[in-house]
């Protein structure tokens, strides 16, 4: 039997699944031949009540691959005008998903969970850019669930009728800045910010949680 203050844990929330909200910018819609630019991760961690907030932030900023192509519109879109600046303080993909993975993992444990899974608004594309640069580092323990996703495009499509991040936003109450969007920073922050509402709206509504009990009516 699952009592409600058993049920009122991130495991029992996302059957098994640990949230990891992510992000990155890219030079191109390619994840297999266009650089990764931008990756940060937000972890979720869960209140007594049973709501979900923001954890842990961790973000880099991505060298090219060694053959990368860059798209020119791309680097127009996301403001990296120099993705080979110094100054960009940037770290190859393998330094970066290694302490991304390190990080998650670490938390995953401690919330007890079986595997991590990514939330991230149209989150094949960030997904598809994770692996590929996994791949490409050689690394074999990915903590990623390797297909399945939350996705806050469609997610917040069923909530609030939009689709678009900023009108997702807008709709759900809160602020979006422009100017400070198409950083992986901001857009992560953001995208958890809009997940944690939306879950927690479910749960306020009396979607969620649920008791052995309950599934048993």
């Amino acid at each position: 039997m699952t009592d409600k203050n058993e049920a009122l844990t991130l495991k029992s929330r996302f059957r098994g699944y640990f949230p990891v909200v992510i992000d990155v910018e890219t030079a191109g819609f390619n994840a297999q031949t266009d650089a990764l630019l931008e990756i940060c991760a937000v972890t979720l961690a869960m209140d007594d009540n049973g709501d979900l907030y923001p954890a842990s932030t961790i973000q880099f900023n991505v060298e090219p691959f060694e053959g990368a192509n860059l798209e020119k519109e791309a680097l127009e879109f996301t403001g990296i005008r120099d993705p080979y600046s110094p100054l960009r303080g940037a770290v190859t993909e393998a330094e970066a998903l290694k302490e991304i993975f390190k990080l998650v993992r670490k938390e995953q444990k401690a919330n007890d969970c079986s595997r991590a899974i990514m939330v991230a608004h149209n989150a094949n594309f960030d997904l598809s850019f994770v692996m590929a640069a996994a791949e490409r580092s050689k690394l074999k323990r990915i903590p990623f669930h390797p297909f399945a996703t939350f996705d806050t495009a469609a997610l917040s499509g069923l909530a609030y009728g939009q689709t678009v991040l900023a009108k997702a936003c807008k709709a759900a109450g809160f602020e979006f800045d422009n100017k400070a969007a198409h950083s992986a920073l901001y857009d992560t922050q953001i995208t958890a910010r809009l997940f944690c509402n939306i879950v927690n709206k479910w749960k306020a509504l009396g979607g969620w949680p649920l008791t052995s009990d309950d599934n048993e009516q």
